[in-house]
């Protein structure tokens, strides 16, 4: 049977699970530090000691890099796994599918600490909880982006399904961005009057909208009708070592990695700096994070033309100058000589145009790099390229949260905030150390 050309219907039921995953690990990103480690005027109590270890890292930088490590073995296993099956519905779906009701429990169960104040036995509970949430959205997540370069079968039908895709993400990203809304209607509506356990009843809600969105693609598309791909028979080390051989992977996966550093310290500081930094409500970080979402909607049909038009590369290195720029801003912010809110709304602007183009060309040229190395070794194991990229997502996304929690030793509350502003450095260091090494990535004309 002929492969077909997989239609619009279907993208978009595959980008749904894309906007599933970006559910939660965003609900992770975003209220992780503020949920265990709030500034003084949120109205939250800490539920972590704030100890040093090593007199520079703290308990939550130390707990959120932990729960990676079960990742840093798992990543690989899971992509092997995909790769080299033989399952008769497909390598990638049968797979997936296990992983959404784990992932709902666990992500739910972090925000429901055994203590309702400071205590070491919430760091333990969570520890335990990040690692089971991990390890679950690693087995969807692997399988399901290896299917996009089967799914999609020539480099512009790559970019189109990376752009539905990224469209699933930042949907994500705003319904996780608004946590704290959803709070706050509940307490009203319901009369709640404790904002931890509105908080908890938010995260629950969300989390199961999250599992609903990542079943669809798993029911809607049936990969033996439009994947070709074969299982791979390269061992588990050596495919590992094979991806590494590939010297434009390097580029591109060094400079990701800096990217999501940055982009989880963003996330993970934006209420901090809304509230902290801006004197704004807890409840207006949602609505900026959903304005430069929207926002970014704006430059995707300019991003299509222009990878067709310039190639890729420029536009992504365009995108890491700017989010530089934008760090920088972070710095100052309710210091420049404009009002709070007049400060976020020029920023959030800025950054529209890098969500955009670091959002869609990624995933896309990543693609083209399994694609290319499958026609010159002959071995289909995409899976692996995505469980080292992935592998590498997870690891900055939790270097980002640590490096957050880390800086707040230095200040995190109004009137001593210099750990928040920090962040800007930081930020502004690795996006320029990922442009120079994206400078170095050879685009296949």
């Amino acid at each position: 049977m002929p492969v077909k050309t997989l239609p619009l219907k279907k993208e978009i039921a595959y980008a749904s699970g894309m906007m599933g995953w970006s559910i939660m690990t965003n609900i992770i990103i975003v209220m992780l530090p503020y949920f265990y480690l709030p500034p003084n005027n949120s109205g939250l109590s800490p539920l972590v000691p704030q100890l040093l270890v090593f007199g520079a890292f703290n308990i939550l930088s130390l707990i959120a890099a932990s729960g990676r490590l079960f990742d840093a073995l798992y990543d690989p296993f899971i992509a092997s796994l995909s790769d080299s099956s033989k399952n008769p519905k497909g390598r990638r779906i049968p797979i997936m599918r296990y992983a959404i009701v784990p992932a709902v429990v666990f992500c739910g169960l972090v925000f429901h600490p055994l203590v309702n104040g400071e205590s070491t036995s919430n760091a333990w509970w969570l520890t335990f909880m990040l690692a089971g949430f991990f390890i679950s959205l690693t087995t969807y997540i692997i399988p399901y982006n290896a299917l996009l370069p089967e799914l999609a079968h020539n480099p512009e039908k790559k970019v189109r399904l990376s752009t539905y895709q990224q469209v699933g993400f930042v949907v994500g990203m705003i319904i996780a961005a608004l946590c704290n809304n959803y709070a706050d209607l509940l307490q009203d509506i319901f009369g709640i009057s404790d904002r931890t356990l509105a908080l908890q009843y938010t995260m629950w809600g969300l989390c199961i909208l999250a599992g609903v969105v990542m079943i669809i693609p798993v029911v809607a598309i049936d990969e033996r009708e439009y994947s070709e791909a074969k299982p791979t028979h390269i061992p588990l080390i050596p495919a590992i070592k094979n991806t590494f051989r590939n010297s434009n992977f390097k580029y591109y996966l060094i400079s990701d990695f800096s990217y999501y550093i940055a982009l989880s310290i963003i996330s993970s500081g934006l209420l901090f700096f809304v509230t902290v930094l801006l004197g704004l409500p807890d409840s207006d970080g949602g609505k900026f994070m959903g304005i430069m979402v929207i926002l970014s909607l704006v430059f995707y049909p300019f991003i299509n033309y222009g990878a067709k038009r310039f190639g890729k590369k420029p536009l992504v290195m365009i995108a890491f100058a700017v989010l530089s720029l934008i760090f920088v801003t972070i710095y100052f912010l309710g210091r420049l000589p404009f009002s709070s809110t007049a400060q976020m709304y020029i920023m959030v602007s800025c950054a529209s145009f890098p969500l955009a183009a670091l959002g869609i060309l990624p995933n896309a040229i990543l693609a083209d790099i399994a694609q290319n190395d499958t026609e010159e070794t002959g071995e289909n194991h995409e899976g692996m390229f995505f469980a080292v990229k992935y592998l590498f997502v997870k690891l900055g996304q939790t270097l980002g949260i640590a490096v957050f929690a880390m800086l707040t030793i230095y200040g995190k509350d109004p009137g001593k905030d210099y750990g928040l502003r920090l962040n800007g450095v930081v930020g502004f260091v690795l996006c320029v150390f990922a442009l120079l090494f994206f400078s170095r990535f050879k685009e296949k004309k």
